[in-house]
């Protein structure tokens, strides 16, 4: 019994569905810090890997770890978004990239460090940029009740550019396919 559980691994800590079965986050595999440790982070790769997710997506500016994805043989995206990244400009980036996967049908799991402001901001940004919530602070307020607290001023100010771009031209990738542009 004990080699079939493990074999199922062990459900990553923080995670939340934002759109069943296809967009989830969490907190970095295995934690963070102080707490990470490596048996936990294979559990969670092999979680992550038999729950049939088409890419984990790394959105910690560093690239630790990404080879624990490869020897576990579950495929992964980096895009890092330091706290020094230019909204305006990696946003619709990255937001045309995400909108693009989900769209083909993948099934994709976002982390960062923890599951804070940062991520929790950038998940609301593109619930907003594709307007799946087309008002920022009900955006704002979905995420809130999937992670169960509040948004701070960082994730407030993600969800702000976010709006800003989706006004000022940038069209999100399922809204291009929809127009046949």
């Amino acid at each position: 019994m004990a080699k079939g559980k493990w074999a199922q691994g062990i459900k990553p800590r923080q995670f939340h569905w934002v759109i069943q079965d296809q967009l989830a986050l969490c907190e970095r595999p295995g934690g963070y810090g102080q707490n990470h440790r490596r048996v936990r982070r294979q559990e969670e790769v092999i979680w992550i890997r038999e729950n049939s997710f088409s890419f984990v997506v790394s959105l910690i500016p560093s690239d630790h770890n990404l080879h624990s994805y490869d020897e576990l043989g579950m495929p992964w995206k980096h895009w890092p978004f330091a706290p020094t990244v230019n909204l305006d400009v990696a946003l619709p980036q990255i937001y045309t990239e995400l909108a693009t996967l989900l769209a083909g049908g993948k099934k994709i799991l976002l982390h960062f460090e923890e599951v804070g402001d940062r991520l929790a901001g950038f998940v609301a940004g593109y619930l907003r940029w594709t307007e799946m919530v087309p008002v920022s602070h009900e955006a704002i307020t979905v995420m809130e009740r999937i992670l169960g607290r509040q948004m701070g001023p960082e994730g407030r100010r993600i969800v702000s550019v976010a709006e800003s771009a989706e006004r000022t031209g940038v069209v999100p990738a399922q809204r291009r396919a929809e127009a046949g542009a």
